[in-house]
């Protein structure tokens, strides 16, 4: 079949039909002896360009070709008849890289029929007409196959070639042979590393046989083969001291020997390794190739303070400035959680004056003031800093524990003029609400913190401040300059902060503030807030309730008190509550119109006066006698409107 007129780009060819073979140049074989059937045998030959993604297909139909009368015989006269090949000789062998002499006989093909008949013998396949130069050829009379030069087995693993037993007729009595050729291999490529470099790292201090890294060869060679076999090997080792790690021989891992691994001295190593064929035996060839093993820091050494003892100087009242700076020593990898350093105060800061913190690019411990210093309370502090690192320590084999590294530091504190302090800064006055102008309150001084004592300090209130008191501006005392009122305008609040200044005799300044609070105060009289009330015949006590404006403790609970004595023997009042009480009548009191003086005295002392206006009617509901009496009564009692009314028209019918 015509490939190429198909798909001239093809690069694969395959027969759908196992029993067929399809060669590069369209040839197609039979693999098998076939017993063709009256009916058509057919199958496919499929064509793949894979770049650009084409298939195609040819349909190929057999049948049965008729027999051929041979022109010539031999003596016998017989009839040549299709059988079965007899002749199937071993594969051959041929060695790579063979040195000849070519053309170097591989093997004889030879048919059995050739006892019989002239054979001439031919072949095809990769090697014979694949190649233009030819790897292979076979003699036409004798069948002996020969190679013309030598093959590379990494490049043809094997060959198979198709031969021929053909009469001089053109007649072919056997069956096509498919021989194959095997290229023995030669052990001719060395080992090679997967990589030019291995780089691998493990933590200091481990362990003997922690695995570091594999290294990984191959071998071009026939596999599963002697030539393929690899044998690791360390062939030297930087630093030239004591052997800090092993190779196994056939898996390539790396593990750590030496049972302390110190960063601090080697940080790292490099190994000179080596790769051997035929299983590591002198006569193999072999290559080499480097690994760098990489000591990773651990936080195996404590810092420790450069010195023990420093000294320095701040003035006093200095805030969030740096007074000193420490620095420690520590072996481990700079830049590391295991050398970065961690800084405290231990001992000598429990008002948290100070503070320390780290210099992330130089690992110095900053000390800093950050609460103002008093020479006159101390003049000089005296701090314990200790020092860690940011990853916890480890300890390393066959060492001791260490104890954390501390220094002390010496602060001298100097004198600086202030100006006067108030103490305390903030004071609390609490004035009594409605005290008279002008009355002393208390008394607001600072001192000098030099020489301790007030002389020669003056006071003034800066303007622009609630307006309610003024101070001495010689002695400091406070007194109010308004009547102080929690019912008017800005003192409803109850409180005002005034600030107060101090100043000495070299116009240093002072500040402190005076918190004035209103004290409420007993200035409202009790009074009930109903005072007109009607009582019919049932006499049922009323509820006199009494209301005071100013707040505990200058209110309630409130005292009733009748001040007629001539009523109070015909009127009684019980308590009910804090802040009401019930009245009601004594005996037989007569009916009429009672106007009863009642005072009402409050917690704090305060008595108000209240009239109470009681009906007391002959009625059943309230309504009966509104604006009127039912009865006339001694003493007090006067008659009603309707009563006189009714006095005129009996005088007037008695007329």
């Amino acid at each position: 079949v015509d490939l190429k007129e198909c798909l001239q780009s093809a690069e694969f060819v395959s027969s759908s039909d196992g029993n067929f073979k399809v060669l590069e140049d369209g040839s197609v074989y039979t693999t098998s002896a076939l017993s063709l059937s009256a009916e058509k045998k057919t199958f496919t030959i499929l064509l793949q360009d894979t770049e650009e993604q084409v298939q195609k297909k040819i349909h190929v139909s057999l049948v049965e070709e008729e027999k051929k009368t041979p022109k010539t015989r031999h003596a016998r006269d017989t009839v040549l008849k299709r059988t079965k090949r007899r002749w199937a000789p071993i594969p051959s062998v041929m060695i790579e890289n063979s040195l000849g002499p070519f053309p170097l006989q591989i093997q004889q093909v030879q048919s059995d029929t050739a006892q019989n008949y002239t054979i001439y013998y031919s072949a095809r396949g990769p090697g014979i007409d694949q190649d233009p130069k030819g790897l292979f050829y076979i003699e036409r009379e004798t069948g002996n196959i020969f190679a013309t030069r030598a093959v590379d087995r990494e490049q043809y693993p094997s060959f198979q070639i198709m031969c021929f037993a053909i009469t001089p007729d053109g007649y072919s009595p056997e069956i096509p042979l498919v021989h194959t050729i095997r290229i023995e291999d030669d052990n001719d490529n060395a080992p090679y590393f997967t990589q030019d470099l291995f780089e691998f790292c493990v933590p200091e201090n481990s362990r003997p046989g922690v695995v570091v890294g594999k290294v990984t060869a191959e071998d071009r060679d026939e596999p599963y083969t002697l030539h393929t076999t690899l044998k690791y090997r360390i062939v030297s080792q930087t630093p030239p001291i004591t052997p800090a790690f092993s190779l196994h021989g056939d898996t390539g891992v790396i593990s750590v020997l030496l049972p302390q691994l110190d960063r601090e001295l080697v940080p790292s190593y490099t190994l000179l390794v080596e790769v051997r064929d035929m299983a590591g035996q002198p006569f193999g060839l072999c290559t080499t190739g480097t690994v760098v093993v990489k000591i990773e820091d651990t936080n195996d050494n404590a810092p420790s303070f450069k010195q023990l003892q420093y000294e320095t100087r701040v003035e006093e009242n200095r805030v969030s400035v740096e007074i000193l700076r420490v620095s420690v020593v520590d072996l481990d990898e700079p830049g590391s959680p295991g050398s970065g350093a961690v800084y405290e105060i231990i001992r000598g800061n429990d008002d948290q004056a100070f503070e320390i913190t780290t210099d992330k690019n130089t690992n110095e411990g900053i000390l800093c003031v950050v609460k103002g210093l008093d020479y006159e309370t101390a003049k000089q502090r005296i701090l314990v800093i200790g020092v860690n690192n940011e990853a916890p320590y480890l300890l390393a084999p066959h060492s001791q524990q260490l104890s954390q590294s501390t220094c002390s530091v010496t602060v001298n504190v100097l004198d600086v003029d202030e100006g006067p302090v108030f103490k305390p800064c903030l004071l609390r006055l609490d004035v009594k609400e409605c005290e008279d102008i002008g009355t002393a309150v208390g008394r607001y001084v600072a001192q000098d913190p030099e020489t301790g004592n007030s002389e020669g300090i003056r006071y003034r209130i800066p303007p622009g401040q609630c307006n309610w008191i003024n101070i001495d501006d010689k002695s400091g005392e406070v007194r109010t300059v308004r009547v102080l009122d929690r019912d008017i305008g800005e003192m409803r609040r109850g409180q005002c902060n005034i600030t107060v200044l101090a100043i000495d005799r070299n116009g240093k300044t002072g500040t402190g503030t005076i918190q004035v609070c209103i004290v409420p105060g007993n200035k409202n009289f009790p009074r009930i807030l109903q005072t007109d009330y009607i009582m019919c015949r049932d006499r049922k006590p009323i509820c006199l309730t009494a209301q005071d404006g100013d707040e505990a403790p200058y209110s309630a609970p409130f005292v009733y008190r009748i001040t007629d004595r001539n009523l109070a023997s015909k009127w009684k009042l019980t308590p009910h509550d804090e802040n009401s009480w019930y009245l009601s009548p004594m005996g037989d009191t007569p009916y009429g119109i009672y106007e009863i003086p009642v005072s009402v005295i409050d917690n704090g002392g305060k008595i108000g006066e209240n009239t109470i206006r009681v009906n007391l009617c002959d009625c059943v509901t309230p309504t009966e006698c509104d604006g009127r009496t039912r009865q006339l009564s001694g003493g007090n009692v006067t008659l009603g409107l309707w009563a006189i009314l009714a006095m005129i028209l009996g005088s007037l019918l008695l007329l």
